[in-house]
């Protein structure tokens, strides 16, 4: 059998995760800094916690888990792609169980049930994989990791603007500086939509909205109508949702186009006190920009919502997030708000990869090898080893005895940075002869000032 991956799906070489590594580290440090603590979730969830809190569209890309065994047990089945069978016939194999779709949901109940034993306001920070049965196509995966960062049981407009501060940072930090930081607020498109005759439509309004990247304006135009959005109503937002302005210009634009609407103003007095607050804080942030046409497509947003696209490359949005007023209401708890941001790993990492961001480290997991040439050297080696281990330094020694050539061409495949070769003298005499691999200088060594060595190069 040929073995394949999942579509949607890839592999990690050790060289990649180290990557990988990178830039969660990077945004790790930037939540602590911020005073964010971390918590797990399952994988799974159940059923019910998931669906209805995405929007129509998120639903249907939720990862369904089957019952152990008895559907693909019946011999009449077992060579039945899923994909074509009906999916009523299915139901009763489906379980209660989901894949979570993303980390915000799980975060929600995860508050809810623990909610005697956390303090209000809670901070937490979550880096786990999620899974979407989405499309694959280039930043668009079905299993990828996000890095989500949320406070709840606050409303202060404070957090929106540390959630900004964060983004700018942990793009400073990964050297992607030429982004766009997008916000918006979901009661300015209340507003909006209230003003157009539409009110109560916002979630067929935003859903089609949040597409204007990925089909244009007239594509989005033909959604609202097909929607059941009528021409006079899209007559009347289209021009709103296009104006494009500074962020001055546009909050100008918007008091007098809004003024009729009590849920619009208060969208923008609320994006006016998020930018007064950034302001406080003393951080220039040019990328900032407010965006009217920015909905995000999740329905249990409320208030401020946030994009960051990488300007240098062709790709979606690298990180997303808002204000939730009403989620934990769904599990029981009412009036507790919340907002965070979450990160899209897979889409910085192939942003880093194509921009060649990543620093120009060790990409290696050894720093050093110890190399020999019969038993009694590798004998001699391995005291070295579990010397150097004893103080942190990654350190191997090459399993069997072999000829040094293939001991050094392992070395070079691994990118190992330096080599210990020990032999008759260098046992007799204490020593190793320790080369350098990247700069090909070889040295003799007394075994024990290796640590030193290694420490100073």
């Amino acid at each position: 059998m040929k073995p394949t991956l999942p579509r949607g799906t890839r592999d990690f070489t050790p060289a990649q995760l180290l990557k990988r590594d990178f830039i969660f580290d990077t945004i790790k440090k930037v939540f602590k800094k911020f005073a964010f603590a971390p918590i797990e979730t399952p994988t799974m969830e159940n059923l019910s916690v998931l669906t209805g809190k995405y929007g129509e569209e998120g639903d249907q890309l939720i990862f369904k888990i089957l019952n152990s065994g008895d559907f693909l047990l019946e011999p009449k089945n077992k060579n039945i792609e899923l994909q074509q069978v009906d999916s009523k016939k299915l139901l009763p194999f489906i379980s209660e169980k989901a894949l979570r779709y993303d980390l915000t949901v799980p975060f929600a109940r995860f508050v809810v049930m623990n909610r005697n034993d956390i303090s209000f306001p809670f901070k937490r920070y979550q880096i786990q994989p999620v899974w979407r049965a989405d499309r694959p196509q280039k930043g668009r995966y079905r299993e990828f990791y996000q890095c989500d960062a949320d406070v709840v049981g606050t409303d202060s407009l404070l957090c929106e603007a540390e959630i900004v501060l964060m983004i700018h940072e942990v793009m400073q930090h990964l050297g992607i500086k030429n982004i766009e930081i997008k916000i918006n607020n979901r009661k300015i498109l209340s507003g909006i939509t209230e003003i157009a005759g539409s009110f109560g439509k916002e979630t067929d309004i935003c859903t089609a909205i949040d597409k204007i990247d990925k089909i244009g304006i007239e594509g989005v135009t033909k959604e609202l109508f097909e929607r059941g959005i009528s021409q006079t109503s899209i007559n009347i937002l289209l021009p709103i949702i296009n104006f494009k302005g500074n962020n001055s210009e546009i909050l100008y634009f918007l008091k007098s186009a809004l003024q009729n609407s009590t849920i619009g103003t208060k969208g923008i007095d609320e994006v006016e006190q998020v930018l007064h607050f950034i302001d406080q804080f003393g951080t220039q942030i040019d990328a900032l920009k407010i965006d009217i046409s920015l909905a995000r497509g999740l329905s249990y947003y409320t208030g401020a919502i946030f994009e960051v696209k990488a300007l240098d490359v062709q790709m979606g949005s690298i990180s997303g997030g808002g204000r939730y007023d009403n989620l934990t209401g769904l599990f029981g708890l009412d009036g507790v708000s919340g907002v965070g941001i979450s990160f899209g790993v897979e889409r910085i990492y192939d942003i880093m990869e194509e921009l060649n961001l990543f620093p120009q480290t060790d990409n290696s997991y050894s720093k050093i090898l110890l190399t020999h040439f019969d038993v009694a050297s590798m004998n001699y080696g391995m005291k070295i080893v579990a010397n150097l281990r004893s103080s942190n330094i990654a350190a191997e020694i090459y399993p069997q005895v072999t000829k040094i050539k293939k001991q050094f061409e392992y070395a070079n495949a691994k990118s190992i940075p330096f080599v210990a070769v020990v032999g008759e003298t260098e046992m007799q005499n204490n020593t190793v002869a320790l080369k350098n691999m990247l700069s090909g200088e070889q040295n003799i060594v007394d075994k024990d000032n290796i640590l030193e060595y290694l420490q100073l190069k």
